[in-house]
């Protein structure tokens, strides 16, 4: 292994011009260049690597998010927006959604995280990453605001800086919509100053309990904090307690609330056939949409259960005053590819990447590879970071693999290796071994493996992002 760096009644929403708003006069640049502007950025606080933290109205407080906000122009209101939240999938669902909008004209900013293997990834318009310069141009507009607001002791974290970012890209790029995935939780979330035209919920479970709580009670809770007045719901079936907490919030406010497979006629199922090998289909009628037969682009029965969300939504947008053309949709949905989800990042030996970083995504990812992909022996290299359900994935993991090698990404909440094997044997009795850094474990795991054995770098998107760079070739940097 090399180891390399519609109806007549209805008001149709038109579609906006693409062209950029018209430039205003701005102040004197703070930052020449793009590296002078990522590192101010990376002096914020970042609480994607804070090891102890506290989930509350100081810590996460919307009042500065919406104070930055204000101090730029208020960019969050110049755009319509749909809103997205839940433990797993949130990322598939949005760009799947984006992918069958974009396909029928519609200029569509995605933003998501965490990233893969650049920031660059968080913030998309119609399939195209924020560039190197127009990152430079916005960090330099925001800097003014974000200093005046440090001189009062409230300065704005990296998350909530990347976020009026996003805002401020969609807003220059004069987007039809612009589709928006929670952060963490989402009650407190920086992207929750938002009132959207519609709101989704992907599957809840156990995740960030540290932070959102320790049930699944809670934890739901905190996700149907994005519910808002009036606002649409669209979610999948979900563990009978998050279900409740979700209708809860969703009565108290009046919010219509959607369930596919209940309120919309949804099905999957899974096959296999020679042009396009084990994949699943799907079906989801309404009185407004009809796609049957439909091949799930992305695998695994949970992309399945994602595929079906963004329809759900789809539909709904149409009967909000969006002109949707369904085989356009179905066409925007061929060949979605997602960094770090079932990727196959290199060949010989197999080695594939997947940021499962909860019990439940681990679980699902087990499911799919065995559904998609052949193999002798199935040899995790496993990862993650303290606040999350470690035990949990642990528990997953005894029941696919067949060698377990635990290492540790470059993340300061990473757990240690031995703690991870004194862990999983303490749950499942089987032997592991432990390497000190992802470099080693990939040697490690070359050595025990056949051409016919697969390796599973999961665990965490650090360590995803690091297996991507150590084995795949640069991709041309952003201009």
């Amino acid at each position: 292994m090399v180891l390399i760096k519609k109806s007549n009644t209805k008001k149709t929403v038109k579609k906006k011009s693409s062209t950029p708003v018209a430039k205003v006069k701005r102040p004197a640049k703070a930052f020449r260049t793009y590296e002078q502007a990522m590192q101010y950025l990376f002096t914020t606080t970042d609480y994607e690597k804070q090891q102890r933290l506290r989930y509350n109205a100081t810590t996460f407080d919307l009042n500065r998010m919406n104070a930055l906000l204000k101090g730029l122009g208020n960019p969050h209101k110049k755009t319509k927006c749909v809103h997205i939240a839940g433990t797993k999938g949130k990322g598939s669902t949005a760009t799947m959604l984006a992918r069958m909008m974009e396909a029928n004209g519609y200029t569509i900013g995605l933003y998501t995280s965490p990233h893969v293997t650049t920031l660059h990834e968080r913030i998309v318009v119609n399939s195209t990453m924020i560039t190197r310069k127009e990152f430079l141009d916005l960090i330099n507009r925001v800097h003014a605001t974000l200093e005046k607001m440090a001189k009062q002791d409230d300065r704005p974290t990296f998350f909530e800086i990347i976020t009026a970012i996003a805002f401020l890209q969609f807003a220059d790029h004069n987007v039809d919509l612009a589709i928006i995935e929670t952060g963490l939780g989402g009650r407190l979330d920086s992207t929750n100053v938002i009132v959207p035209e519609l709101i989704g919920i992907t599957s809840i479970s156990i995740d960030h309990q540290n932070l959102l709580g320790e049930t699944l009670d809670c934890i739901a809770t905190e996700k149907a904090g994005v519910i808002k007045k009036g606002v649409p719901v669209l979610t999948v079936y979900q563990d009978p307690i998050a279900m409740k907490a979700l209708k809860k919030q969703a009565a108290s406010v009046k919010a219509p609330f959607i369930i596919t497979g209940k309120d919309v006629d949804f099905s999957y199922r899974f096959e296999s056939s020679r042009e396009h090998g084990p994949h699943t289909r799907i079906c989801l009628t309404t009185p407004t949409s009809r796609f049957e037969h439909l091949r799930v682009p992305l695998p695994g029965e949970h992309q399945a259960i994602n595929c079906g969300l963004a329809l759900a939504m789809l539909d709904r947008l149409k009967s909000q005053g969006y002109t949707i053309d369904d085989e356009k949709a179905i066409s925007g949905l061929t060949d979605i590819k997602l960094a770090g989800r079932m990727e196959m990042v290199y060949r010989d030996p197999r080695v594939l990447v997947d940021a499962a970083h909860n019990a439940a995504s681990v679980r699902a990812l087990i499911q799919a590879i065995g559904q998609h992909i052949p193999y002798d022996s199935l040899v995790f290299i496993f990862g993650c970071n303290a606040d999350k359900d470690v035990r949990g994935m642990l528990t997953e993991l005894q029941y696919g693999a067949d060698k377990v090698i635990f290492t540790r990404s470059n993340s300061p909440k990473a757990v240690f290796p031995m703690d991870l094997a004194e862990m999983y044997t303490d749950i499942c009795g089987k032997m592991c071994q432990t390497a000190l850094s992802l470099r080693e474990a990939l040697r490690v795991a070359q050595s025990a493996v056949t051409r016919e054995d697969l390796i599973c770098v999961t665990g965490s998107f650090y360590l995803v992002g690091q297996a991507k760079e150590m084995l795949t070739p640069r991709a041309a940097t952003t201009r």
